[in-house]
């Protein structure tokens, strides 16, 4: 089946109690067992419920795993992730990471004996370079958040199985829809589910999806032993999101490109990274590995003063962090979603004062053209 047929009908099987072609959802926290050994399958709702398991069979589908388990964020999924390794072992992270993963790496995983660097996974020598003796895991982000800056999966992919090392790869950016990274050959997919695959801003949750069984089993154990799996009505949230995926991305692509060559144009943006455009360092790779380029993108003002100018005259563009909603987001990276990130460590990975990260949503994109540029105006 192709990709919309299996969003819209694996893991949303009609309820086969009623008929109903939307399933329940399963409101409960515990199951009435019917005698001692002999059970539906459930017990209490933080091991599992029927909502969860739907969600992570239309997931594991989509993304071409073997198994997927559903978080209740998407920090929480990568939390589990890292849990995987041990005291003394080594990651290698994407250079300009979300915020969130370089305050649990640097702030509190370190504490129990991990070790993590950051590097430009775009260029292989660097991280060819860092790879230690006792290094486990290579964490890329592809697109970077917010720098867009894109890693060869294919190429990380080979130099990953030549030193056995975990690959695992961070999509929520571009979904299922436009990237596969297992079919590159990545072992683990992360998501923030409260992005694209949810798409409607209403709910918060993480997925973590699986090739190996041995995996699998440990990143279940983590989601029961923790408690951290995704409740039922978010779980029905994100899964009737899914059922819209394509049609959505398709539209973020096509206005994200829009947007971008609009913003390469205007005279008061100094920059535009978006890997859709012929200007950024890794087009060609986007090219090849992606199925669209997507609805994110960043561009620089200069200042921080232009920023602001700009960002407190958006009218349709919301104010606010996050991505990946039907409505176009704008936020400042350096004090917003990555404010925990030492000003240094900004600068290096290429986070200015005056960078903006856009999710554009699937609005009429003359419309959102006309916020900017009205927006613009007050710089």
């Amino acid at each position: 089946m192709g990709f919309s047929t299996e969003a819209i009908h694996v893991g949303q099987e009609p309820d086969a109690l009623t008929g109903a072609i939307v399933a329940p959802i399963y409101q409960t926290s515990t199951y009435v067992i019917e005698e001692m050994g002999k059970s539906k399958g459930y017990d209490y709702a933080r091991t599992n419920h029927p909502n969860r398991k739907a969600l992570e069979r239309t997931i594991a589908k989509l993304e071409g795993g073997s198994a997927a388990y559903v978080f209740t964020s998407g920090m929480a999924a990568i939390d589990s992730v890292f849990r995987l390794l041990r005291p003394g072992d080594h990651a290698i992270l994407s250079q300009a990471v979300y915020g969130g993963v370089f305050r649990l790496t640097t702030q509190l995983l370190t504490q129990f004996g991990m070790e993590f660097s950051y590097v430009d996974t775009s260029c292989m020598e660097k991280v060819m370079a860092a790879i230690k003796p006792s290094t486990k895991m290579l964490y890329i982000e592809t697109p970077t958040n917010p720098t867009m800056i894109v890693t060869d999966l294919a190429a990380i992919a080979k130099l990953a199985r030549e030193r056995n090392l975990t690959l695992v790869v961070d999509n929520t950016f571009l979904s299922p829809y436009l990237q596969q990274p297992i079919a590159l050959g990545a072992h683990i997919v992360v998501h923030s589910m409260t992005k694209y695959l949810n798409g409607h801003s209403d709910c918060v949750g993480g997925a973590v999806i699986l090739t190996r069984k041995e995996d699998a089993e440990k990143i279940y154990f983590v989601q029961r032993s923790a408690g951290a799996g995704l409740a039922p009505m978010d779980c029905f949230l994100v899964s009737r999101g899914v059922k819209t995926l394509a049609v959505r991305m398709d539209r973020h692509d096509s206005n994200g490109m829009t947007v971008a060559k609009y913003l390469e144009k205007h005279p008061k943006v100094k920059k535009v990274i978006y890997p859709g455009l012929e200007s950024h360092p890794q087009h060609a790779i986007a090219k090849r590995q992606q199925k669209g380029f997507g609805g994110m993108l960043s561009f620089d003002l200069g200042s921080l003063e232009a920023a602001k100018a700009l960002l407190n005259h958006v009218k349709i563009c919301s104010l606010a962090e996050s991505l990946g909603g039907v409505e176009t987001l704008i936020s400042h990276p350096a004090l917003m979603t990555h404010a925990s990130m030492p000003p240094e460590k900004q600068k290096e990975v290429g986070i200015t004062q005056g960078l903006i990260r856009l999710s554009v949503g699937i609005e009429d994109v003359e419309d959102l053209i006309a916020d900017l540029d009205q927006a613009l105006a007050k710089v």
